[in-house]
């Protein structure tokens, strides 16, 4: 159980969270206790009330009858690409990274599961014949509750927190409205939200409540950083280590952006999809990987184009950012470690950061594609997928590497549009404007805009791709929607897929054959209406119009009849990899 103790000197701490978890996940750091912070004090209350922990226990433990299904919706992947390019000191930096993001997971972890510890204590409870599954089910989605199906509990019958671990889970409603209007500081994207002994809500820094994992992962990766010849990584990490212990990113963001090295890492609070609350708060993640630099720099290309397709947007020229940076590096990578939140339930396949709108305008962002984890879900996931559900007439149009271009352009796509906006005369951002309805809402332009630049681009006869695309970006992008609307639509990309799905058909693009429960996607429709999608979203966004995202979500964010049975089709299929590091994995 939590004690209350001054935070002023000695963290808070989340009680023995990382003994039970950390033996089940086998990859977070020590048992968490008190330890003094070496940061300044701050002017807040001077204890932190224990947490309450009651409601996570339980006489009766349920378990989903079909547990064993759901986890075979996973299936493990050995993702372990060779080393022999690096020498001894980048494969020497290489390992003190992965000790770096499996801090990571343990701390996304915490976040991620209020009472973890009671919660994980209950599976040495369950039959023998049970734990092993339930133990690893519990792993992949970080606590007791199901990503899939809109967190509905596997284990027990516990009601998923929707601001996770980020706040306390018995806020009243006055409380949520004192959150959403930032008082003080309560929204700050780096800090955990507890209550102090008066039972007043404050705003607890990372680098307080995660003192002791964050003291350890600025030491490992100034160890790192040591042992490095490349200067931009060494920068990168020094800086990212000082970062950890001020809660203040931004220069090492701008670091990170620079880092041209045969190892790099990505690694810190970023994502805020886990606060289905309000979406504020940013969640630890690692990937570490070893760069392609020829693939990388035949993609290098593309960046170039930014500028122009900002200013072709289908939006009011008053909506438009030409003050967005053009540096935007894109790095094909293989994964050799990933951690945190990246490593719950669906794996990521590329990403685009820093989410920070300062360095976005100032340098862009980073689009990294982790090309050994698309193959693996190209190879083991799309292609099955395809074969049940697209039209039979339109398979022969499915290519690798148009899944390989939709990534690409969806992560491109994140570093266009409307970021930072004025509303009612303030100046704010997107996210803060849309609050929970952000990261779905971004999901679906990224995707819808990824296939919307393509076909601009070709239009415009740039040259970058042949007539065919046409077909091969609409077949594929077809077969896409449905793997990943299987993640759930009440996790952000599912729901985002869904809205994509509901928007085409009403617009004629996507059509059932009832008879062979097939779609087919009309090419010359798809591509007039993926710009009208593009065009609906961005204006949401630019106006910061909360209730039109709300209102645009609920019009097309459910899952229709057609596609549901498709989907039920599907059960053969693994939803996704679940990744399996050889060398790493304890």
């Amino acid at each position: 159980m939590c004690h209350a103790v001054s935070w002023k000197r000695r963290r808070a701490v989340a009680g023995p969270v990382a003994c039970a978890l950390l033996l089940l996940l086998a990859v977070a750091p020590g048992c968490r206790q008190e330890q003094p912070s070496t940061e300044t004090a701050m002017n807040e209350p001077a204890a932190l009330a224990p947490v309450d922990c009651t409601w996570a226990r339980a006489d009766a433990l349920p378990l989903a009858g079909d547990l064993d299904a759901r986890a075979a919706a996973y299936v493990p992947t050995p993702l372990d690409p060779s080393l022999d390019h690096l020498d001894a000191d980048e494969q020497a930096v290489l390992a003190k990274l992965v000790e770096v993001a499996r801090i990571m997971d343990g701390l996304f972890a915490i976040q991620a599961t209020p009472c973890a510890d009671e919660l994980a204590a209950h599976l040495s409870r369950l039959p023998a014949d049970r734990q092993e599954t339930a133990r690893r089910y519990f792993a992949i989605n970080k606590g007791p509750w199901d990503r899939r199906f809109h967190f509905e509990p596997f284990l027990g019958d516990w009601v998923h927190p929707v601001g996770a671990n980020y706040y306390p889970v018995d806020l009243t409603d006055s409380e949520k409205a004192a959150i959403a209007d930032g008082a003080n500081g309560l929204d700050g994207l780096f800090t955990m939200v507890r209550r102090d002994v008066s039972g007043r809500l404050v705003a607890v820094p990372y680098s307080h409540y995660f003192a002791a994992e964050l003291q350890q992962a600025a030491a490992l990766m100034r160890e790192a950083a040591a042992l490095t010849g490349n200067a931009s990584l060494r920068a990168f990490l020094e800086s990212r280590a000082a970062a950890f212990l001020s809660d203040d990113y931004y220069a090492s963001d701008m670091l990170w952006m620079d880092v041209d090295s045969p190892v790099e890492i990505t690694v810190g609070p970023y994502e805020t999809y886990e606060d289905g609350l309000f979406g504020y708060k940013a969640a630890f993640e690692a990937f570490v990987t070893v760069t392609d630099p020829v693939e990388s720099g035949r993609l290098a290309k593309f960046k170039d184009e930014l500028p122009w397709l900002e200013a072709q947007l289908p939006i009011a020229e008053r909506h438009k950012n030409p003050n967005r940076g053009a540096e935007s590096p894109i790095r094909v990578v293989d994964e050799v470690y990933s951690a945190g939140d990246t490593r719950a339930g669906v794996q990521t396949i590329a990403f685009n950061l820093p989410n920070d709108e300062r360095v976005r305008e100032a340098k862009g962002s980073k689009k990294v594609l982790l090309r050994n984890v698309m193959k693996a879900k190209f190879d083991q996931i799309l292609v099955p997928i395809a074969q049940v559900v697209v039209s039979e007439d339109q398979l022969g149009d499915l290519t690798a590497e148009s899944f390989f271009l939709h990534t690409l352009w969806h992560e491109m796509s994140h570093g266009l549009g409307p970021g930072r906006i004025t509303v009612d005369g303030r100046d704010t951002e997107v996210r803060l404007e849309l609050k929970e309805t952000y990261s779905t809402l971004e999901e679906a332009k990224a995707d819808a805009m990824g296939e919307w630049t393509i076909f601009v681009l070709t239009r415009a006869g740039k040259g970058h791709f042949p007539e065919s695309i046409f077909r091969q970006q609409a077949a594929t992008y077809l077969a896409g929607i449905f793997r990943s609307v299987r993640f759930g639509i009440g996790e952000a990309h599912g729901k985002a897929n869904a809205i994509q799905f509901n928007y085409l058909v009403e617009k004629g693009a996507i059509a059932h054959d009832a008879g062979t429960g097939r779609f087919r996607i009309d090419v010359p429709v798809f591509e007039q209406a993926i710009g009208q999608l593009v065009g609906e979203i961005c204006t949401i966004q630019a106006e910061g119009d909360y209730a039109a995202s709300q209102a645009f979500i609920e019009r097309y964010g459910a899952l229709p009849a057609p596609m549901a049975a498709a989907l039920a089709r599907l059960d053969h299929i693994p939803v996704d990899i679940e990744p399996v590091f050889p060398r790493w994995d304890r």
